[in-house]
């Protein structure tokens, strides 16, 4: 397992004259240490068409200095991002498959290989707090970075600068703070370019995008351009409709995307995320066929759907053991009788490791990289259909009409015949008007904002008794084992009774509820 932690920093640009100030006389500092100097240099390695920066994440292949070794950088916000370190190795010029494992799923099927060399002189000062604890380290950087050749006999570039890192350590986000403004004062300015490689790789990346080169600063990705031309779009009186779509599209791709890097490096809500990014895209493209031709589009969904599935049995068992072992702890010791807390855990150890296994044949197969090359293919070459090219409100008005027609009829259907599967229908037809009412939101926000809070309140009202039902499954099927494996398996029976009376009650709370939501679709469909 690579060792990991989270990077919190600030760059900064400065000139060659630039000397860094006094920086003792900061709150908490107790020592100034340094400079130490080191000599860095570091071989990132990406696509052809630099899939990894547009995230943007890096890997790459340092040598000297304390942390030398393969690194990958991920994206987590603003000026943070989760930093894996693996050990060097033999492998020189390809990354070995368990550095390449966690952005899989962002190269895709593409082959990685070396794009840029840096070559970084570092001068590292360290601001020391009480008993000697290392608040954050000021990297003082003077940077050669060197891009290699794309096509053979192109010539390679060759770009320097001088920057500032501040790096947190022991300290908080307040003192990182501080530390910047007493570096703004003494002259520093905030970088243009969140990492080196971006700096570096700027000309390539407008090149790649078709844009006038900029020079070493760096230039927008297709993604970030796309991004903003969908915001002003949706903003647009005179927006069309395939551009709106389009950018919602592309939104639900970057977060399947981030999901899967959470999915391959093991955290807690990837599985979750990725099968949210999946139901949004699939209800995105069946609630806007109109703008996306469909012979390309329903395959898609059905691709979806599947990797969906594939995936729905790992979150399904955490969420139904999570919600047993809650209830085994509260309950009187005098009615759990038998090893019930031992076998919930056992199970809930046995379903993370089914769960991982599930997970890793579902985003390494074949298939799922077709699936997200097509994904980026739609974007890139996208099927607009013949609605495309008219204006946004009508053809988004007219999604908000059918999904808000589609929810009302299920939610009849399930007065005139109330059952679980009727239930699990209107949750499905909410969730379906609340993605599509999110689409429309920029350009309509009145009528699109109340649909999208009528379908989140019918999803969560229903979707904790659809929980209900994978708990008391999951109740019977432990009842059996523990009963043929000699235990008593009274417990579960009463487990399963308390689900089966949480559900009537979220069912019936749901119907008290139910009478204000149709006011409100009623009213949301006069104003579309």
């Amino acid at each position: 397992m690579p060792k990991e932690q989270l990077e919190i920093e600030r760059k900064f640009q400065v000139t060659e004259s630039f000397v860094l100030p006094d920086l003792e006389s900061l709150p908490g500092v107790a020592a100034v240490e340094g400079p130490e100097e080191r000599s860095l240099e570091a071989v990132y390695h990406d696509t052809a068409d630099l899939r990894l920066l547009r995230t943007p994440a890096t890997l790459r292949r340092r040598t000297g200095g304390p942390d030398a070794g393969w690194h990958v950088k991920l994206p987590v916000g603003d000026s943070v991002r989760r930093e894996l370190h693996f050990p060097l190795g033999r492998a020189g010029r390809t990354p070995p498959r368990a550095v390449l494992e966690p952005v899989r799923g962002l190269v895709r099927t593409a082959a990685v290989g070396p794009v840029a060399t840096l070559r970084t002189a570092r001068r590292a000062t360290l601001l020391r707090g009480a008993e000697g604890r290392v608040l954050a380290e000021i990297a003082d950087d003077s940077v050669t970075g060197t891009v290699f050749a794309a096509e053979p006999g192109e010539p390679t570039a060759v770009v320097s600068w001088r920057e500032l890192e501040v790096e947190l350590a022991e300290g908080d986000e307040r003192f990182l703070a501080a530390v910047a403004d007493r570096l703004l004062a003494a002259g520093a300015q905030p970088s243009d370019s969140a990492s080196k490689l971006g700096r570096v790789l700027a000309d390539r990346l407008a090149t790649l995008d078709g844009a006038a080169p900029t020079g070493g600063v760096p230039a927008e990705s297709r993604d970030e351009r796309r991004k903003k031309k969908g915001k002003k779009a949706r903003k647009r009186a005179g927006a069309r409709a395939g551009e709106v779509v389009l950018a919602a599209v592309a939104a639900q791709i970057e977060a399947l995307q981030t999901a899967d890097v959470l999915v391959r490096t093991d955290q807690s809500d990837g599985v979750h995320d990725l099968r949210v990014a999946c139901r949004r895209l699939r209800s995105i493209l069946a609630a806007y066929r109109p703008v996306l031709d469909r012979q390309v589009t329903d395959r898609l969904r059905g691709e979806l759907q599947e990797l969906g599935v594939r995936l729905s049995g790992a979150r399904d068992g955490q969420v139904a053991l999570a919600r047993l072992g809650a209830l085994v702890e509260a309950q009187p010791s005098e009615l759990v009788l038998g090893p019930v807390a031992a076998r919930l855990q056992q199970a809930a150890q046995a379903d993370a490791l089914a769960g991982r296994k599930a997970a890793e044949r579902a985003l390494g197969d074949a298939r799922y990289f077709a699936l997200l090359d097509d994904l980026h293919a739609l974007v890139q070459h996208p099927p607009f259909a013949a609605a495309a090219e008219s204006p946004a409100e009508e053809v988004l008005a007219d999604a908000l009409r059918r999904a808000r027609k589609r929810l009302r009829r299920r939610i009849r259907r399930a007065r005139q015949g109330p059952s679980a599967e009727h239930l699990h229908e209107v949750r499905k037809a909410a969730k379906r008007a609340r993605y599509t009412a999110e689409v429309a939101a920029g350009v309509m926000a009145g009528p699109a904002q109340e649909l999208a809070d009528c379908g989140e309140r019918i999803q969560e009202a229903l979707g904790e008794r659809q929980d209900t039902v994978v708990i008391r499954e999951r109740c019977r099927t432990l009842g059996l084992a523990a009963f043929a494996a000699g235990e008593n398996a009274w417990t579960y029976g009463r487990l399963h009774g308390l689900e089966e009376a949480r559900a009537a009650e979220t069912e019936a709370a749901f119907w008290r509820l139910e009478p204000g939501l149709a006011g409100a679709l009623r009213r949301a469909v006069g104003k579309a």
